[in-house]
């Protein structure tokens, strides 16, 4: 018997529910926006809110039944596996604050559901690895939302790494400048600064853990190569923040390459300009995600070439993540329904029975969550460190 498909046939959409996202929250509705995208998936249950009327408020407005609106993720979880089979939920959208990740995802996983998480993944490294491990026992699917990495443009970057375009890399500069931190906006009453801040909230990393995370794993996707040392400075510059908001760190990769990553909130006036960087013996790479639709590559022998969305030379990849002409821009919405589109095939290929395909199967997972978590761990104890050089934690 096929999973979830005994009475449906293949055709029909995968259900989705949702934790946190509630009012006032920014990234859920960008979750579902980006999950309605390619008719895959419909959101037809929620816990919206630790609070039970905002999750109800949530519930109205996406007009969903209000026996699927629920006034916690342990009510959810409990209700959604007693419904049969054909109406219960395929998978949960967690869109909390760290500090709630690993029991969400816990719960639903053993409870029979497939998760896509907001990073960081878990509240600590210890966590992390403790969900890997449960990723791993019950067989779910379980997609990170890494979501930079869902660029066409990313993915043919790292095409030219993968094919061996840009030769042996020697060299990786990422950067992610931010400049809404400038001041104690988590003084205001400002809900996404409040908990980005604290740190019984976020966790250790403040900057480090809300963007620096993006560029570590952008550079890790593109080139493939795992960080062996780094060397981190990280910075409280607003007086009385308890959680860093600037991040300096030197990087040595497992094939003797080099990188710098650049993190920041305090750079005033800019907006969201993570980029990369990268070069090798045959040639280099450039893309900046405030303008996402290109790709610089830049070939030892021979001139610059600005590389564009939707043209018929990219990879398979980056063809697979574009949806409109050349010419028409696609950018962050697409870019996070990239994943969504690779995550709900790979559930379907599971719910056929058959090996998901490699372009399927392109999104980030619970073994990115827990180097990401090692990644801020070791910033952590590195900037305290008075030694240059800090070996990543495994």
């Amino acid at each position: 018997m096929i999973e979830g498909r005994e009475s449906e046939g293949v055709s029909r959409k995968l259900r989705m529910g949702m934790v946190g996202g509630g009012p006032d929250a920014f990234i859920g509705e960008v979750h579902r926006k980006a999950a309605r995208m390619d008719g895959k998936i419909e959101i037809v249950a929620g816990a919206f809110s630790s609070k039970p009327e905002k999750s109800r408020q949530t519930g109205m407005e996406l007009n969903l039944d209000p026996k699927r609106v629920y006034g916690s993720y342990k009510e959810m979880a409990e209700a959604e596996k007693a419904l049969p089979q054909d109406e219960r939920i395929d998978f949960i959208t967690i869109a909390t604050p760290n500090v709630i990740h690993f029991d969400v995802a816990k719960t639903f996983l053993e409870a029979g559901f497939h998760i896509v998480c907001e990073k960081p993944m878990t509240f600590n490294l210890e966590q992390a690895k403790k969900l890997q491990q449960i990723v791993k026992q019950t067989g779910k699917v379980f997609a990170l939302f890494h979501n930079y990495t869902g660029y066409p443009l990313v993915k043919h970057a790292k095409y030219l790494v993968d094919t061996g375009q840009l030769g042996e890399i020697r060299k990786i500069i990422t950067e992610y400048p931010q400049g809404w931190l400038i001041t104690r906006l988590e003084d205001t009453g400002q809900k996404q600064a409040a908990w980005r801040t604290d740190p019984e909230v976020a966790g250790a990393g403040g900057c480090l853990g809300d963007i620096a995370t993006h560029a570590e794993n952008l550079a890790r996707y593109i080139t493939g190569l795992e960080l062996t040392e780094i060397c981190a400075d990280l910075t409280i510059f607003v007086e009385g923040r308890k959680l860093d908001d600037d991040v300096n760190i030197l990087l040595r990769y497992n094939n003797g390459a080099k990188g710098v990553l650049h993190s920041s909130q305090i750079c005033t006036g800019r907006e969201n300009d993570i980029n990369i960087r990268v070069f090798g013996s045959k040639g280099g790479l450039k893309w900046v995600q405030e303008n996402p639709n290109e790709l610089f590559y830049y070939p030892a022998s021979g001139p610059t070439q600005v590389l564009t969305r939707a043209n018929d030379y990219l990879c398979d990849a980056a063809q697979r993540g574009t949806r409109t002409p050349t010419g028409h821009p696609e950018a962050y919405i697409e870019a996070f329904a990239n994943i969504y589109k690779n995550f709900a095939d790979t559930i379907i290929a599971k719910m056929e029975g058959r090996e998901p395909s490699v372009l399927e199967n392109d999104f980030p997972t619970v073994n990115d969550g827990v180097k990401g978590l090692s990644f801020i761990e070791s910033a952590i104890e590195s900037s305290k460190s008075g030694q240059k050089w800090t070996k990543m934690k495994s």
